[in-house]
């Protein structure tokens, strides 16, 4: 038992992580860039980087006039609450959807909706007519076409590339959305400052259409698929939530990674994101939204650059133990901007977190992928998104109200260091119990 305990402490995942098909032939090939072989993973990846870009163009803008207007860190905490809260609710079915029905679909109807909010914002602007309310539902409504997108990407990236190449596709997929994340708040930023915060997100619409028209006729989906029955599992509402636990629930790889990804959320998620107008403004830099948005973009440009060089090097294969260990180093640099009085240490913290996000984030989530049942892996990835998404939902309490009552910059580090112990805790339970199950 001791020895299994240990050997879990210095990487010795086997007894850990219950081997698949899928996962051994992940292992066989460790290639740079591997997924951007498939000329179609190419097309996809950049279609994805332009749409995620739109999401945080219309991000950058309205969190900006909400800040502007209301002044109220309670609000932007609400702000995350009502964004995140459908991710919570919905993820599995929107996992049975993909199950179920065309992904390419699924994603499209999400682009609509997107494109949707974006216009109501923008008349809202455009009439001084915005209120609180209005920000609370087009929040819900962004975050329902988000639940949309998330786990039909996964499903039809599957698709694309074939589990060998999956953990560089995931990876390839986060480094393309944070190149989107990095790009929205510069461009958001220039269209505030340059044509106003009505044309800018007017603009923004059409950003969303090269991944509409690319979905139409590329030629993934269940269809598609070589030697998979045209029947589909039906679906059967919120009783898919507790069917797709029971399936995983002996898999102590991906229960694992979908607790982390959930206390990672809980704790901590991006309820700092909305925030950031209140940390440019005590770092000394609230009249400008450049500062405002160098600060988003710091997070997002480590993200990129975790994606350029762990690929470059096909880095970091995946195993649980690495992935409990980048979460515990990311509490650290959040904790660090949290704290810090400096502008220039504030970046370098967010550039380090954006790494390290980026790197546990694609991680956990190969993981959870590889070892999902083929037939159910729509409501797994789900499962998976309901934890890693829909729990930051509650990041806006810790960090937004807690905030409001002693300061954003305690709230936001206090919560790393929970964060923190909760991780140390897991990774010591899990080791515990992979030894305890190796040696019973």
């Amino acid at each position: 038992m001791q020895t299994r305990f240990f050997g879990f402490l210095t990487g010795d995942d086997r007894d850990m992580s219950q081997s698949s098909p899928a996962a051994e032939a992940a292992g066989h090939e460790q290639l740079s860039f591997a997924a951007l072989r498939h000329p179609d993973c190419r097309n996809y990846l950049l279609f994805a980087a332009v749409a995620m870009m739109a999401d945080n163009i219309e991000h950058v803008i309205s969190y900006w006039i909400i800040f502007q207007k209301f002044h109220s860190p309670a609000l932007a905490g609400v702000a995350v609450l009502s964004h995140w809260l459908p991710f919570l609710l919905f993820s599995i079915i929107s996992g049975a959807l993909a199950d179920r029905f065309d992904p390419r679909r699924i994603i499209q109807l999400g682009m609509v909706m997107f494109m949707t909010v974006s216009i109501a914002w923008g008349v809202l602007f455009a009439t001084d007519s915005l209120e609180q309310w209005h920000a609370g539902v087009l929040l819900v409504t962004h975050g329902m076409a988000g639940v949309l997108w998330g786990p039909a990407s996964q499903l039809l990236i599957h698709d694309i590339v074939g589990p060998a190449h999956l953990q560089s596709a995931i990876r390839l997929t986060s480094t393309s959305r944070q190149l989107g994340v990095l790009m929205g708040p510069a461009i958001g930023g220039a269209l505030l400052l340059i044509l106003g915060p009505a044309t800018g997100i007017f603009l923004n619409v059409l950003f969303y259409l090269p991944l509409i028209y690319w979905l139409w006729k590329a030629p993934y989906g269940p269809r598609f698929r070589q030697g998979e029955s045209r029947r589909r599992a039906s679906m059967r509402g919120f009783g898919d939530i507790i069917s797709t636990f029971r399936a995983i629930a002996g898999n102590s790889t991906i229960v694992s990674m979908v607790i982390l990804a959930g206390l990672a959320s809980l704790f901590v998620g991006n309820a700092h994101q909305a925030q950031m107008p209140e940390f440019a403004n005590d770092l000394g830099f609230g009249d400008t939204g450049l500062y405002y948005s160098v600060l988003l973009a710091g997070n997002a440009g480590g993200a990129l650059i975790a994606g350029i060089i762990l690929e470059s090097r096909s880095l970091l294969p995946a195993n649980p133990r690495t992935t409990m260990v980048l979460v515990m180093l990311w509490c650290l640099a959040i904790g660090g901007f949290a704290m810090t009085g400096s502008y220039p240490l504030a970046v370098a913290a967010l550039f380090v977190a954006g790494f390290l996000n980026l790197s546990y984030n694609s991680m956990a989530q190969t993981l959870v992928q590889l070892h999902a049942p083929q037939e159910i892996r729509g409501r797994v990835i789900g499962l998976y998104a309901m934890s890693s998404n829909g729990l930051r939902a509650f990041s806006g309490i810790t960090v937004g109200f807690g905030g409001a009552l002693i300061g954003v910059h305690w709230s936001l580090g206090l919560s790393a260091t929970a964060l923190l112990a909760a991780m140390v805790a897991l990774m010591w339970f899990t080791a515990w119990t992979t030894a305890k199950q190796s040696t019973g």
